[in-house]
């Protein structure tokens, strides 16, 4: 998933941009921002099929509403007053997820896309474009989501799995592994039977943890104390086995100890376990492509998302991310560019991008 990073202060192009995607049309510029010609009294999107003006005739804005409070009419071509062919779009594929969401059992794709008033090959192809997954994926990653849910409230693997939807204990084990990172008996019991290594070492921003399973790095955390640290993550595992004296393991302290002295994005090419929602992943995978010296805001994220009103949910997301670095949530701003909270402190937020910034502009 590719994301174009946008600098926090700008809340839309530079004029001269948005005259390039007037010219282009450039469908991703739709709703970003809107046009208006003086000499006509109209105003448009940048996609819009009409005869283009004279760059000098130009203004731009960035809203209807603020096109139509400077004395312009929207377009009848264009109508820049109603939604987006694009947004109504979008706003069916949300839709399709809550009905996905609220099923007891698996939708047919042919149901959903009559609903939607498409073909079926049509609603797979634009359903996967815009949420990430097939209608398959999003409500396995859903009833995968039900079960944890269940689990952690204390439900039995067996009610748990039949309250989810899985129709029977082999189904359950067999299409869980992946988004609980372990067997369900074993989730609920608090890590029981799986194996966790860790290190714990010290950094400028105070005690750093790095965890991992068989699968890749499960945790990245920092503190001020080695001994709060640890407690914490104990007790989301207190069945697991936590091996912490394997010198071979401890090396990765040391690369991301090295990497918050001196950032460098190539050492955090690491393997992750990373357990989460459909959505929260799909957040992460974003976060995890912004360079190293950038932010972007949350309605960015969510734009890249394709669900342009999910900026809270990002913020959300953000906020229950364990891998600290490897998933760079503290680059993601207001969008004023003002700081918003941080997992392990607002403090740590502010010296990292401080940190960052100076290294890329080196």
């Amino acid at each position: 998933m590719s994301i174009t990073v946008a600098r926090s202060d700008h809340l839309m192009p530079e004029p001269e941009q948005c005259w390039a995607a007037v010219c282009d049309r450039d469908p991703q510029a739709d709703g970003r921002f809107f046009y208006g010609v003086i000499t006509t009294g109209v105003f448009c999107r940048p996609v819009c099929p009409s005869r283009r003006p004279n760059r000098e005739n130009v203004r731009f804005y960035s809203s209807a509403e603020a096109a139509a409070d400077a004395g312009f009419r929207p377009c009848q071509r264009c109508y820049p007053d109603q939604p987006a062919p694009q947004a109504q779009r979008q706003q069916q594929m949300v839709a399709a997820c809550r009905e996905i969401e609220n099923a007891e059992s698996e939708p047919s794709l042919s149901q959903l896309a009559a609903a939607c008033g498409l073909s079926r090959f049509h609603f797979q192809r634009e359903f996967k474009h815009r949420i990430g997954l097939t209608p398959r994926a999003y409500f396995q990653a859903h009833r995968a989501n039900r079960l944890k849910a269940a689990l952690a409230s204390g439900e039995t693997s067996t009610r748990a799995g039949l309250d989810a939807g899985f129709g029977s204990s082999g189904r359950l084990y067999a299409a869980t592994g992946d988004h609980l990172g372990m067997t369900p008996g074993d989730y609920r019991a608090g890590g029981r039977g799986e194996t966790i290594r860790f290190a714990l070492g010290d950094c400028w921003l105070g005690v750093i943890l790095v965890a991992a399973t068989a699968r890749g790095i499960c945790a990245i955390e920092l503190g001020d104390t080695a001994d709060a640290l640890l407690q914490a993550f104990q007790s989301r595992f207190p069945q697991a086995e936590l091996v912490g004296d394997d010198p071979a393991f401890a090396r990765w302290v040391a690369v991301l100890v090295g990497y918050v002295n001196q950032p460098d994005e190539s050492v955090l090419d690491l393997p992750l376990d990373i357990q989460g929602t459909a959505f929260q992943q799909k957040v992460w995978q974003v976060l995890r492509a912004i360079p190293c010296g950038d932010t972007v805001t949350y309605t960015d994220v969510a734009n890249a998302l394709g669900q342009p009103t999910a900026a809270r949910a990002v913020a959300r997301a953000c906020a229950t991310n364990r891998i600290a670095l490897a998933i760079p949530c503290h680059r993601v701003v207001r969008s004023d560019g003002s700081l918003s909270g941080y997992r392990w402190g607002i403090e740590r937020k502010a010296a990292l991008l401080e940190r960052e910034s100076d290294q890329a502009s080196r």
